[in-house]
């Protein structure tokens, strides 16, 4: 391995260790949302929960979808391949801090999904990304199909599943006495762990898949199996991300979509918890965000819809509609000038 080639590594997993931190701004502190909204936690002790379990899924929680990430670009050349990642990592992690800075949740896996597409298409042309169009029609679901089936599989069963656990729920604690509050509060903390455990790992395994691109583009590795020091790398990331910048999202979603009672919060968790743990047996790449903005908003609806804030509703709708193109776009530009550049 060049020089140049080590330098571009070593950038690469700074760039992943930083789009890992910001991430921890916006599904770490989603997870957390509800369950601060509810006060069944403080936001500190809700964000040292979420960043605790996240981590651990990170270590337990497997690699189907880190192969997922690694399947969606099909390039031999290793230089182009390490070009592609630079450049997919540079246009997600634009997109997650202007989100972020405006306090809108945004779905890291669709930004970084759209940069890896983007300057895929920038730097080796249409034919570098598995697209999944003909596996669709022969009725298998693979590359950028299978994540975008899944992300928008699991919008529809926040909403749908939201909706539908609170009527139940509503139902099966009709004439229950106000102190039902408090063992429900406990509930949370544990439908809130498994969340958070689901959470950190299908969203770690984004950035593993990514790691393994570059050893094996490097010669680093020959395999795809991910080692213990890029799962704690990793786990540091989206822990402190969570910790240091979770706050401003976690108001989004706590206070601003819907007003969030312990019931809605233990509903909430229990469907984005089912969603994302589905989700990470399959090796499917989905949104944590999505899913429990998507649950709010089904949970709101099912109570009481005159009262959820639907024109935030329609910024979420926007920023998931905006964010695979936009993050496309600029990774891109990145990797249009990165190849210009690097080949002059």
């Amino acid at each position: 391995m060049d020089q140049l080639m080590l330098i571009f590594a070593l950038i690469g997993m700074g760039l992943i260790w930083a789009f890992s931190f910001t991430n921890g701004f916006q599904d770490g502190a989603t997870t957390a949302a509800t369950l601060v909204a509810s006060k069944a936690a403080t936001p500190r002790q809700g964000l040292m929960l979420v960043a605790s379990l996240g981590a651990l899924g990170t270590l337990l929680g497997g690699s189907a979808v880190a192969f997922t990430i690694t399947g969606l670009i099909d390039v031999d050349d290793s230089e182009l391949v390490m070009i592609i990642t630079l450049s997919a990592l540079g246009g997600a992690i634009a997109w997650n801090m202007v989100t972020w800075y405006f306090g809108i949740p945004c779905s890291t896996t669709q930004s970084l999904v759209g940069g890896l597409v983007g300057a895929g298409v920038a730097v080796a042309g249409t034919g570098s990304v598995n697209w999944g169009w003909s596996e669709l029609m022969d009725g298998e679901l693979t590359g950028l199909m299978l994540v975008i089936v899944f992300l928008v599989v699991s919008i529809i069963f926040g909403l749908v599943g939201g909706y539908l656990l609170f009527k139940a729920t509503k139902w099966m604690l009709r004439g229950a006495k106000r102190s039902i509050n408090r063992r429900i509060n406990q509930a949370q903390w544990l439908a809130t762990s498994v969340f958070a455990f689901s959470n950190g790992a299908n969203d770690s395994q984004k950035f593993l898949g990514l790691i393994i691109m570059i050893l094996m583009s490097t010669g680093f590795t020959s395999t795809e199996e991910i080692p213990l020091w890029a799962r704690l790398f990793i786990a540091l990331a989206i822990g402190l991300g969570t910790i240091i910048g979770g706050r401003r999202i976690l108001k989004t979603l706590a206070s601003k979509i819907y007003s969030i009672a312990p019931i809605h919060s233990l509903d909430s968790q229990i469907v984005s918890g089912t969603a994302l743990t589905i989700s990470t047996v399959i090796g499917a790449p989905i949104s944590s965000t999505q899913v429990v903005s998507s649950s709010i908003l089904g949970i709101g609806a099912a109570d009481r819809p005159r009262y959820v804030r639907w024109a935030k509703a329609n910024e979420l709708i926007v920023s998931w509609l905006l964010t695979i193109p936009a993050s496309a776009l600029v990774s891109g530009l990145i990797g249009y000038a990165f190849d210009l550049f690097y080949i002059s």
